[in-house]
């Protein structure tokens, strides 16, 4: 394994605590953590073991810590690795982590241990982005993905695709040394066949990137209707809290009010729009202009109404394949709704009496999981954009094959697939691109 210098950092959340854990990972590692702990020699004892002792300036003792030692190559960086458990104590952290330095560790720049883990081969770039997803998660649903890409389901399934087009792409790389003598290796059936089947692969994950992304981010879904139909009162009935002022005035609502649900394990945004109507009020002109943005954005739109003349105001703003048709109002008795615009999913509610709102939260949920195409999910920029450039550089070769391009450009195309989906698990991989991707985790991980 390769082993760097020294380098330490705080690996739990900064600020006071009950304990603050530091990690130190390199070569020469135990040596410099033997320099201010006194207790065993670190270098003696077996790995996967935790001892007591204190951390000391000179004689004055700093703090009395645990500290777990993790032996080359089991560890997470696959280097001799320390962590030091101590007080949560803001001065207590700056002290350690200044011995530590004055002993010959530096302090680590932001994703350096799992820099470091990646390059020992501890996992691919998929798996190694995915721990920042991990530590990010605020939803079951984001934590199952992360967790799903961080022992390598994603990974796995490029790796698998990459193996099947590298044996083809050495055919053709073969041809192209025997092109005098016009001999061909790779069948142009197979191959033809080989990357349909690639690209009904690639496809569903190009297309999950939306859903993966909104699992991500949160699902954001968008309340739209005329005036007075209750898109306040829905709000609040959904969030089971008082978000939003609700009057009988019409207008009330002048700009979107957002706020975060969680249903299932799904983190949903919530978006409370302005009533849809001809107005001359400039203010409320703007919101309305505002609401029709967020029914662009948004993935789900509830378009709620409380009668045939409500429901003919939004028909036209509301895509059927993300609308969730809600009649409000039930409790004022059977409503005659004849308008032929209702999709399939229509819900019957009283927002006032919180009727019918378990009702709509499964249809939201339903809505969600009928998107999901592929137990692999995407959801990350950088694999996207991999992703539709492999998917183009088959089309490229496909193609190719049709009008019966020679062998260098074909394998040129062929190549170019391969670098792409080297790329996103790094097996192609520069410095920059590292650089970029592990600035963006905490320093401690």
């Amino acid at each position: 394994m390769l082993q760097q210098e020294p380098i330490c950092a705080l690996a739990t959340a900064s600020g006071i605590g009950a304990i603050g854990v530091i990690r130190v990972s390199g070569e020469g590692t135990f040596e410099v953590v033997n320099q201010i702990f006194k207790g065993k020699d670190l270098r003696k004892v077996e790995s996967h073991t935790l001892h007591f002792g204190t951390i000391r300036d000179n004689e004055t003792i700093v703090d009395e810590v645990v500290v777990a030692v993790f032996k080359s190559p089991k560890s997470f960086t696959k280097e001799d690795t320390v962590e030091i458990s101590c007080h949560g104590s803001d001065y207590i952290i700056r002290q350690v982590l200044k011995l530590l330095v004055r002993s010959g560790a530096r302090l680590a720049r932001p994703g350096e241990f799992t820099q470091r883990a990646f390059l020992n081969g501890q996992f691919d770039l998929v798996q190694a982005e995915a721990v920042a997803d991990l530590i990010a998660a605020d939803s079951a649903a984001s934590h199952r993905t992360a967790l799903n890409q961080l022992r390598g389901g994603f990974s796995k399934k490029l790796t698998s695709l990459r193996e099947e087009l590298i044996h083809f792409a050495s055919m053709v790389e073969l041809e192209l040394d025997f092109g005098e003598e016009d001999v061909e290796f790779a069948n142009r059936d197979d191959l033809k066949r080989l990357i349909l089947s690639l690209q009904s692969t690639i496809a569903p994950l190009i297309e999950s990137f939306d859903f993966g992304n909104a699992l991500k981010e949160g699902v954001p879904v968008a309340i739209i209707g005329a005036p007075n139909v209750g898109k306040s009162t829905l709000l609040n009935a959904l969030l089971n809290e008082e978000k939003a002022i609700v009057t009988a005035i019409a207008g009330t609502t002048r700009d979107v009010i957002e706020d975060v649900l969680y249903l299932d394990g799904i983190k949903f945004r919530i978006i409370d729009t302005a009533g849809i109507r001809e107005t001359d009020d400039v203010v409320e002109s703007i919101g309305i202009e505002r609401s029709k943005q967020t029914i662009e954005r948004a993935d789900i739109v509830l378009a709620l109404f409380d009668s045939d003349r409500t429901l003919a105001e939004i028909t036209s703003l509301a895509d059927p394949e993300k609308t969730i048709w809600v009649q409000n109002k039930a409790d004022l008795g059977d409503i005659t709704i004849s308008n032929e615009n209702i999709g399939k999913t229509y819900v019957r509610i009283s927002a006032q009496k919180k009727q019918g709102i378990i009702a709509l939260q499964k249809a939201i949920i339903q809505r969600v999981y009928n998107e999901k195409k592929t137990d692999t999910v995407v959801t990350n920029l950088r694999h996207y954009e991999h992703l539709v450039k492999t998917q183009q550089a088959l089309s490229d070769a496909l193609n190719g094959l049709e009008i019966g391009i020679t062998g260098d450009f074909l394998a040129q195309d062929i190549r170019l697939a391969l670098h792409h989906l080297g790329e996103i698990t790094g097996t192609i991989v520069n410095d920059d691109l590292l650089a970029n991707i592990f600035s963006k985790f905490c320093i401690g991980k």
